[in-house]
């Protein structure tokens, strides 16, 4: 992937596009997915339609029961115990999953957390980058070997907008010396993309290329650490929690894109990119406003995705992609 890669491909969907017409029309029967959060919010809708379309789908969850309750009536997905802030337990989980699988089409790592309060896990690591990106990288590399066994399998990861408030904070990445809520998680949504750059790179050989994606604005349980003052205050929702902020979608919306990513076949032959409302994003420039669109430079830079991905694997003792 190149930075002229990053280029809108003209298609047919949009900003308004459903999960429902992505699938719609399409056999899925067959396929396996893996789909973090897939039992709320944007990864609820990811689950839903991607049974619908005839898929299997695993849901690793941390609340389990409050999982099953949610998929209850969702034919073909199944709840996993896992957490993403304890790197032993998914081991564990890919290890479950090696032994029970041969192949494995679709990971798609939509859960996430956003603009915590500080948070410390493991050996002092910050709590947002290791949720969102720890955890998904440890377990995409332990299931790796079932994403190279599929024919043409695809890892999508839920990136966001807010990647634009900062790039890998190389001096200071676990913000031992001041922690800022909002930086923290710009940075692990950086992470993320930075992830699925490198990702494409080590894995294209085997067929598996990877996509990074922002979902657009949508109020779900992303939001559960902010209070209701502060999302009236950006002009989110209103008093009652109605959402009334411009351009946001419904998760059905918001979920459209990242099933775009895993199933559409303008990307055939193509990774390593950075999707916005179903489409390939372009390059925004330093210092345009979040909401404009589009990816930062510095989140897509192959060096910058390089590095990461050493410190990743140095950090979490996954199991390198060779």
């Amino acid at each position: 992937m190149t930075v002229t890669d990053q280029q809108p491909l003209g298609s047919p969907f949009s900003a308004a596009t459903t999960a429902e017409d992505i699938v719609a029309g399409q056999d899925l029967s067959g396929t396996t997915a893996v789909v973090t959060g897939g039992y709320c919010g944007l990864g609820l809708e990811t689950t839903r339609a991607l049974t619908a379309a005839g898929a299997r789908v695993i849901v690793p969850a941390r609340r389990p029961h409050v999982a099953r309750a949610a998929l209850q009536e969702v034919k073909g997905s199944e709840v996993i115990p896992l957490d993403l802030a304890d790197l032993d337990s998914v081991r564990s989980v890919c290890a479950h999953i090696r032994d029970r699988m041969d192949r494995l089409d679709l990971l798609m790592a939509v859960a996430g957390i956003m603009a915590t309060p500080e948070r410390r896990i493991g050996p002092g690591w910050e709590g947002q980058l290791t949720v969102n990106h720890f955890g998904h990288f440890t377990l995409a590399c332990e299931l790796y070997p079932l994403l190279a066994a599929a024919d043409g399998a695809r890892v999508v990861v839920n990136s966001s907008a807010g990647h634009t408030l900062t790039g890998i904070r190389w001096h200071d990445p676990h913000f031992r010396t001041g922690y800022d809520r909002w930086l923290a998680y710009g940075q692990a949504k950086t992470a993320n993309a930075l992830f699925t750059v490198h990702l494409d790179a080590l894995g294209q050989g085997d067929g598996v290329r990877a996509f990074t994606l922002h979902p657009g604005k949508i109020i779900t349980g992303l939001q559960r650490e902010m209070t209701l003052r502060e999302q009236i205050d950006r002009g989110w929702v209103d008093d009652h929690g109605n959402v009334v902020g411009a351009d946001f979608k419904t998760p059905s919306e918001g979920a459209a894109t990242g099933l775009w990513a895993a199933t559409s076949p303008l990307l055939d032959g193509r990774g390593g990119l950075y999707l916005e409302d179903c489409d390939v994003a372009r390059v925004s420039a330093p210092g345009t406003p979040m909401d404009d669109g589009g990816v930062r430079a510095y989140a897509i830079d192959p060096e910058e995705a390089a590095r990461l991905w050493d410190l990743s694997v140095a950090v979490t003792g996954a199991t390198p992609i060779t």
